[in-house]
């Protein structure tokens, strides 16, 4: 999971170097970021079944062989639209490994340690981001032809990892049952949700993602371009460090957080994504670096608290036989939190300028956070599956 989500956001730090190689406009970055995003959405939707029919190791090889040809076409990439193939490849692969790891991860888990499968599935998905702007951002800084060797250490660790999956065998009773043949209905994409009685917690999950992947997908797109009149330092391992940073900080917060109730960390992460946007907005007035650190700060532990809850609710509400089904609709909620918004950053900046979009961003995302804070807190616990 880790190498395989590694080359989805390698390319942030590495936006204002394309923007300045082919002449783009920050709406054409946000374009290029959001190919991926539309690419993983796809997936989860059209995908998303696959690991109940043939088993999550299979489709996480092949996942893993899709995001390594995507990654080798971003180093090749010769023009925009090859770029954007890339990323929309990338995309796509990035669904199915998210599934099918989470799934293995799940399965081979004791179902008496549903919490501890989940810090482990969002830990390794926040340290696997975050391998890829670091790694990234500092070949881009410090050696030659940064927009092809920047992708040369995730194609490696990418052979290897897709070597060590060939020798992986797993047990009977996690493998996959007989299925039907496949047929048209199979493929077309289904949202799943849970039974009524936890349909609540369930959507409050959903949503907390919405806003989760939307603060984080502003970072990972337009972080260098904003960064360079919020704080004093510049190039790609700067940008590169303060998006790993988000999420290794999240991947710490979320392993530290493992004994905390599940509610707690809803209430909690989604309080700390307000305050996260509030701080962003007042970095922008102040340009005080101490506030953007902060602003850092409270985005990785919101961001760390959020992705554990959701994905213990999604482990919590789900049924065997729907597991895939509620993780992809999580999943695609969280995606269209990262494609909507971030598009209309875009757009607002090429009108307004980059300071009003972000302002009118984090407002929105402000208020939506904050009253889900609130809803959570209404939300009864979730004691049992």
């Amino acid at each position: 999971m880790c190498v395989g989500v590694m080359g989805t956001a390698l390319a942030s730090p590495l936006y204002p170097l394309y923007q300045a190689r082919w002449g783009l406009q920050p709406s054409h970055i946000t374009g290029i970021y959001v190919a991926y995003m539309v690419g993983a959405l796809s997936s989860l939707l059209f995908l998303g079944r696959l690991s109940d029919r043939f088993g999550f190791l299979p489709v996480l090889r092949w996942g893993l062989m899709l995001v390594y040809a995507g990654v080798l076409l971003s180093a090749v990439a010769w023009s925009v639209p090859s770029f954007v193939a890339s990323r929309v490849l990338i995309g796509i692969a990035s669904g199915m490994i998210t599934t099918s790891a989470s799934l293995g991860l799940t399965q081979l888990s004791r179902p008496s340690q549903v919490m501890r499968a989940s810090a482990m599935t969002s830990f390794a998905m926040a340290l696997g981001f975050g391998m890829g702007p670091l790694v990234g951002g500092l070949v881009a800084q410090w050696v030659p032809q940064p927009l092809v060797t920047a992708y040369v250490p995730s194609l490696l660790l990418g052979a290897l990892a897709i070597y060590a999956l060939f020798q992986v065998r797993v047990e009977a009773q996690v493998a996959a049952a007989p299925q039907p043949p496949l047929v048209l209905r199979d493929w077309l994409p289904r949202i799943t949700l849970p039974r009524p009685a936890v349909r609540r917690p369930f959507m409050v999950a959903c949503l907390g993602a919405f806003g989760t992947f939307g603060i984080f997908g502003l970072y990972a797109s337009l972080a260098p371009s904003f960064m360079e009149r919020m704080v004093p330092w510049h190039g790609p391992a700067v940008s590169g460090l303060s998006i790993a940073m988000i999420l290794f900080l999240s991947a710490l917060v979320q392993w530290l957080a493992r004994p905390v109730h599940t509610k707690t960390c809803a209430v909690w992460g989604l309080g700390l994504l307000a305050a996260c946007n509030l701080l962003l907005i007042a970095t922008s007035f102040t340009q005080w670096s101490v506030l953007f650190v902060l602003s850092v700060l409270t985005t990785s532990a919101g961001h760390g608290l959020v992705n554990l809850a959701g994905i213990a609710i999604v482990n919590k509400v789900a049924r065997p036989e729907t597991r895939a089904g509620l993780l992809s609709t999580y999943l695609v909620v969280g995606y269209i939190g990262t494609i909507a918004p971030i598009l209309a950053v875009g757009w607002l900046s090429d009108g307004l300028g980059l300071a009003a979009a972000l302002v009118i961003f984090c407002v929105a995302m402000a208020a939506l956070t904050g009253a889900l804070a609130w809803a959570a807190a209404r939300t009864p616990l979730i004691e049992v599956a």
